[in-house]
């Protein structure tokens, strides 16, 4: 259900996987932002890991050099709106317990355009009239999150308040923060919930959006939880307070 793994399924040669040959995949983890599975490919297992570039930079053991060059695309693409993931692929013989032992290569950058709704704009608009301030927070790259916010209509002129950098802070600096950063980028989970709880503390009353499994401690603890309806976890949709049938900001 998720539009970029949407994406990437178009890109696959059905003839290439099949899913008797799937093994097992490691979830995203906050030292890891990288997805990876394992298929069986003959006698061989190859590792495929979709993620944060820097995640998977990182998981490809890159020279600096090389690591500097493509962290400089990367920021390209981001400035300019595009959502970036790195790919990367490994083959060993056996099933690994950590795939971060194994020895992966780099295999390239997808960019993904994910336009605006020709909507949203007026949405925003109206909400900051109706006195409602409203804030990205968001597991994309800062570069992006700034691009797509400031199309958007939202606040920038504070930056982007990165998830880990957040998590850091003493909370009552948060929560002083959090008054004025409208955009966070490469959040967690995790630190989402944080960020509920800073804006609850500061006062204000809280309405958060999310799709995810991971997401439900955060609609739970917000005042109105807001769940997606078409690509939202049926664990997102039980803890939310609101269900948006359509998934669009102009609905809330």
């Amino acid at each position: 259900v998720d539009p970029m793994d949407g994406a990437l399924d178009q890109l696959v040669d059905p003839s290439q996987l099949s899913a008797q040959d799937f093994e097992r995949s490691w979830p995203l983890k906050p030292e890891r932002m990288a997805f990876i599975q394992a298929w069986r490919k003959s006698d061989a297992i190859m590792l495929a890991a979709k993620g944060a570039p820097e995640a998977i930079f990182s998981l490809c053991g890159l020279e600096p050099q090389a690591h500097a060059r493509l962290s400089a695309i990367v920021e390209g693409f981001a400035a300019s709106g595009l959502r970036v993931l790195g790919v990367a692929s490994a083959l060993t013989t056996k099933l690994p317990d950590d795939p971060g032992e194994a020895n992966f290569h780099f295999q390239g950058l997808i960019g993904f355009v994910d336009p605006l709704r020709a909507d949203a704009r007026e949405a925003l608009q109206e909400a900051k009239q109706a006195g409602v301030k409203v804030a990205m927070i968001t597991g994309d790259h800062p570069a992006t999150a700034l691009a797509i916010a400031r199309d958007a209509g939202i606040d920038v002129e504070a930056g982007a308040l990165l998830g880990e950098e957040a998590a850091r802070l003493p909370f009552p600096t948060l929560c002083e923060r959090s008054r004025k950063v409208r955009v966070f980028a490469r959040v967690t989970p995790e630190q989402k919930l944080l960020l509920v709880e800073a804006f609850k503390a500061d006062g204000e009353i809280v309405a958060m959006t999310g799709d995810g499994i991971n997401d439900a401690p955060a609609l739970e603890a917000a005042h109105i939880g807001i769940a997606m309806g078409k690509k939202g976890t049926d664990v997102a949709r039980e803890a939310a307070d609101l269900v948006l049938l359509d998934d669009s900001f102009a609905s809330i």
